[in-house]
């Protein structure tokens, strides 16, 4: 099957680098601006995941389970072999997650179930060609990368809502 860059690119981003809010990024705005592929559950669900992973890593346990359940119901409703993964090994690992969530465990990178061997190899060989190592694990991960979102530059985002607001107000008088 073919698929497309950006889905390869979470996938790498996924199992090497571990920046998880990267493959949020990555996978979002490829959603958005395919809303008609007839995938988006599935995109959402990747993304679900991989915010999950982000949170739990951050001990942020409330908001992992609540993303994985959210994935959860969405691979209920959709079947992620569609995009390479096999459904019941998810769903398995979802669960494993919840749980652990759940009873305050202890972290645990994932590593998605790949259905198709294919794109499994594929991810793999683009990964290296890359210089990246499959599978790295979130301790050799740096703290920029675990605490992301709370460290990045936001002034842009603030200056577009700041004039955003100000236009509304204009746009009332």
């Amino acid at each position: 099957m073919n698929y497309p860059s950006t889905y390869i690119d979470y996938l790498i981003e996924f199992h090497t680098t571990r920046d998880y809010f990267e493959c949020h990024e990555l996978l979002e705005e490829y959603w958005k601006e395919h809303p008609q592929d007839g995938l988006g559950k599935l995109w959402v669900m990747c993304i679900q995941v991989a915010v999950g992973q982000y949170h739990e890593r951050r001990e942020n346990r409330r908001g992992a389970n609540r993303m994985y359940q959210s994935a959860l119901a969405a691979l209920q409703q959709e079947t992620s072999e569609r995009i390479g993964l096999d459904p019941t090994q998810l769903a398995v690992m979802l669960k494993q997650r919840i749980e652990a969530c759940e009873k305050q465990e202890a972290y645990e990178d994932m590593l998605l179930p790949f259905l198709d061997k294919e794109l499994l190899e594929l991810c793999k060989k683009e990964a290296a060609a890359r210089g990246l190592s499959w599978g790295q694990e979130s301790a050799s991960v740096p703290d920029f990368i675990i605490h992301r979102h709370t460290l990045r530059d936001r002034s842009d985002v603030i200056a577009a809502r700041q004039a955003a607001l100000k236009a509304k107000a204009r746009d009332r008088k």
